[in-house]
């Protein structure tokens, strides 16, 4: 898959920049070395003010990094890419946004369990930046600038990884902040762009819907447009997707260090929630700013009268059954097709803004990570300024290792969207299950918490070496960890998660009352309540049911 897509760009004509273009690049660039060196300027003496921020972010500047950090490359590869091979089927993952309205905090394994708990979970989180994030959105950065602008793939890839590492390791948490702010709004100007050029050179979204409404995606009657599948459909069963997606959006946006940093670095509930808020309401726009333009550049490809159409049937391999080869490149084509002069600066920006604030915030959770949860822990006495310098080295190591494992995607052969919701479906039932178990149900053992962790870490990771190596043979445990549907796994796993810890809970000892004060669901303390009470008004509640409604009816909409 990798290897074709870099022969696909590697037979495009490249985009040819105007003066406008490069002008509006640098000034991007000159406005990231700008807040980089304002943010120099400020010492950063303590773990807390590297990795937080010091905690003093606003509700603009957590909503805005919240959808930076997730947004990266690998959306607009990606999820671009997936919209045109297989439509709305992968929009479930997409829309789970709604969940960042409930935040944790990673201390919360040992406090709710014990430190064993937490220690699992810290190497699983590093895993994952490994696995999902470092290694996807490197692959995706570099082979969106090898599509649109010929730069040897790993030079490019290489590249964006060493500049946003200096600026990162400049200024920690808070240019991470603070270049978001810079970057989402960039990001969001040139997909809309894309969309509505696209839309105009279709013929309206009405279009888009009837040509990928025809083009059928099974055997059972499912078409691209729609949202629900047969539960018999190999990809993406309605069950599968539909729950799956959900347990991943529970893991990713409730437990992730990745997503939970942003909301830990407010000033106060009050502003951590509305950061919330905001970032749940800018996540409601990437089905429709990087999918439907995948979705619209397949229809172009179906579209005779159109030259552009022509071009992208050609690069994006349009096959005889319907189906292209090359979908991965989607997005990068519809820049170097629709845009005109000035406005393909703009959305290069975007895609640069897109894999740097990514790998930004990558650098920074795992940093933290590492620091906080593994190296202080063991020794507890480190000077301050030391803690830094060892976060900075274990941003090294993971970057590497993300960037080696580039490799083994190249073998498993799959999309970059879906390898991305594939591999998270293994990581992410085991860990649902534990928070979920630990904030509803007080009488949750520590054992079971533990027990439930290091199985399912077990599960998920031979699910995922099986898949590697693929191997031949078929029996019962071929089927269940290489041959089942990922997303229909990710469901039975959680399902077996859950149970496992509360047959563990029965046999082992309960936690005691002061070790659940203020973690589970009607436990929290006077004070506590009075605060959380505080933090939030009518206005946050009108805005909470704004995004509840909307999730509602798009579902209704693309069933």
């Amino acid at each position: 898959m990798f290897n074709n897509l870099l022969i696909a760009a590697a037979d495009l004509n490249r985009i040819s920049l105007a003066s406008w273009d490069w002008i509006v690049i640098a000034i991007f660039f000159l406005a990231m070395v700008w807040i980089c060196w304002d943010v120099s300027r400020k010492k950063k003496e303590t773990s807390g003010d590297y990795f937080l921020s010091g905690r003093s972010a606003t509700w603009i500047a957590i909503g805005a990094s919240i959808f930076a950090s997730n947004i990266g490359s690998e959306h607009l590869i990606g999820l671009a890419g997936t919209g045109a091979s297989a439509g709305m089927a992968q929009a479930h993952w997409e829309i789970q946004g709604w969940m960042i309205l409930v935040y944790t905090m990673p201390e919360f394994l040992e406090k709710r369990y014990n430190k064993e708990s937490r220690g699992i979970l810290t190497w699983l989180s590093l895993a994952s930046y490994v696995l999902t994030k470092v290694s996807v959105t490197v692959l995706a950065g570099g082979l969106a600038l090898n599509t649109l602008l010929g730069i040897n793939f790993w030079v490019a890839a290489l590249a964006l990884v060493i500049i946003t590492a200096i600026y990162t390791v400049i200024g920690g948490m808070e240019s991470v902040l603070k270049t978001s702010v810079l970057q989402t709004p960039i990001l969001l100007i040139g997909s809309l762009v894309i969309l509505w050029l696209g839309l105009r050179e279709l013929g309206g979204w009405n279009a888009m819907m009837d040509i990928c409404g025809a083009q059928p995606v099974n055997d059972l009657g499912d078409s691209m447009t729609d949202l629900m599948r047969s539960g018999k459909d190999p990809e993406f069963p309605w069950y599968g997707a539909l729950f799956g997606s959900a347990i991943i959006g529970f893991w990713y946006w409730c437990t992730d260090q990745f997503i939970v940093q942003r909301v830990l670095s407010g000033k106060n509930q009050k502003e951590a929630r509305r950061g919330t808020i905001f970032g749940a309401y800018l996540k409601l726009l990437p089905v429709f700013l990087f999918l439907i333009p995948g979705m619209i550049a397949y229809a172009l490809t179906k579209t005779p009268d159109s030259a552009i159409g022509q071009q992208l049937a050609t690069a994006l391999g349009l096959q005889a059954d319907g189906t292209v080869a090359n979908p991965d490149i989607a997005f990068p084509m519809l820049v170097n097709t629709l845009l005109p002069v000035g406005l393909k600066g703009v959305v290069i920006c975007g895609i640069l803004a897109a894999l740097m604030s990514s790998l930004a915030s990558l650098y920074n959770s795992s940093a933290m990570l590492y620091t906080i949860d593994i190296y202080k822990r063991k020794h507890p006495e480190t000077d301050e300024k030391k803690l830094v310098t060892i976060g900075r080295i274990a941003t090294v190591v993971v970057v590497v290792l993300g960037v080696l494992w580039i490799f083994v995607i190249q073998r498993m052969g799959k999309s970059l969207y879906n390898y991305i919701q594939s591999v998270q479906s293994l990581l992410a039932p085991a860990i649902a299950a534990v928070f979920l178990l630990g904030i509803s149900w007080k009488k949750t053992s520590p054992k079971a918490g533990m027990w439930t962790l290091i199985v399912g870490l077990v599960l998920g990771f031979t699910r995922l070496f099986t898949m590697i190596i693929n191997p031949q043979a078929h029996n019962v445990f071929t089927y269940i960890f290489n041959e089942m549907n990922v997303y229909a796994f990710c469901v039975w796993m959680f399902l077996f998660c859950i149970a496992l810890a509360i047959v563990v809970t029965l046999c082992t000892k309960k936690p005691a009352p002061e070790q659940v004060q203020g973690l589970c669901f009607g436990t929290a303390t006077p004070e506590q309540k009075a605060e959380t009470r505080a933090s939030w008004n009518k206005w946050d509640i009108v805005h909470t049911v704004i995004i509840l409604a909307f999730t509602v009816a798009f579902y209704i909409y693309f069933w």
